[in-house]
């Protein structure tokens, strides 16, 4: 009897307030040094979220690896990033996926190229590290991969626009040999519509993963600038490069409302697109991103 009107209620709490529902399934990046803001983390986010560690220095395995430690400590799921190109060899991609699940209790991990001109190892491709089967091996049980609604340059003025779906395709088909759940983790943009022209092209050929989109928080215009410069994020970032033209306006800060509202009516109303989730860069600071979801939550 309880069943369906708990399905009842769940339909009703979406249409109701669809944001603060599609909220639920968020995640959040940090790097290794902001475990810091740990105690802000366990203050402002519900138990079980999905924490994704950065690992911007190749040097900083160590840190890492502490702060997933931390993280799982602390209740959170840690998701730590494992770039192929900051891997120096086989023996160290053990010894590091080894430490990670063992010692650190992490089963989630972000694997992706990285974006350092040159490998310090064996190594350039997330492809080549999945396939030495280490992932596997140490029991983990989900595995993003990188997307990019707005494209890469890095990898298409080397390799061509084809190269970025056929890496997808060929991510996915190992997930799918190897029995491990996947998903999609995009670079951060700026509006919903390129995220459904993308989605819906991946559908079309094939790519069924689940997509966990990425939303700066808030953030000063100078800010935002800044940081699409640095990823080379694409053509939605263009309203945002309009308004930096205005120098009165640099430093007003800009919030993702209307880009989060998207998302959420794609979520509930192209549930083929499999809009799963925002993957949240607190590019302004942890307290901007948190003062304005927590109130979107009913945290």
């Amino acid at each position: 009897m309880n069943a369906p009107f708990m399905q009842n209620m769940t339909a009703a709490v979406s249409t109701l307030d669809p944001v603060a529902d599609f909220l639920r399934h968020l995640s959040i990046e940090i790097t290794a040094r902001q475990i810091d803001k740990l105690p802000v983390l366990h203050d402002r986010l519900p138990p079980g979220t999905r924490v994704f560690i950065a690992l911007i220095d190749p040097a900083d395995v160590a840190g890492q690896l502490a702060a997933a430690r931390a993280l799982t400590q602390a209740g959170f799921t840690a998701v730590p990033h494992v770039p192929a190109r900051f891997v120096r060899d086989l023996d160290d991609l053990k010894s590091r996926i080894g430490a990670l699940v063992q010692d650190a209790g992490v089963s989630e991990m972000l694997v992706l190229g990285g974006g350092a001109p040159q490998p310090v190892g064996a190594y350039d491709a997330a492809i080549q590290i999945l396939e030495t089967g280490v992932f596997a091996a140490n029991g983990v049980t989900r595995i993003g991969i990188a997307g990019h609604p707005e494209g890469n340059s890095d990898i298409t003025k080397v390799h061509g626009e084809a190269m970025l779906l056929t890496a997808l395709k060929q991510k996915q088909a190992w997930l799918k040999s190897a029995g491990i759940d996947g998903f999609i983790a995009t670079q951060f943009l700026f509006e919903a519509g390129p995220v459904a022209d993308w989605a819906k092209a991946l559908r079309a050929d094939g790519i069924d993963l689940p997509i966990h989109v990425g939303v700066p928080g808030p953030a000063t215009i100078k800010t935002l600038v800044k940081y699409a410069a640095m990823c080379g994020v694409g053509q939605s970032a263009r309203f945002i490069r309009k308004q930096a033209m205005n120098i009165t306006r640099l430093l007003t800060v800009n919030t993702p409302d209307d880009f989060v509202a998207g998302l959420a009516e794609l979520h509930f109303n192209r549930p083929d697109l499999r809009i799963a989730g925002a993957h949240f860069y607190p590019f302004g600071g942890f307290d901007k991103l948190f003062d304005w979801l927590s109130p979107k939550m009913r945290l």
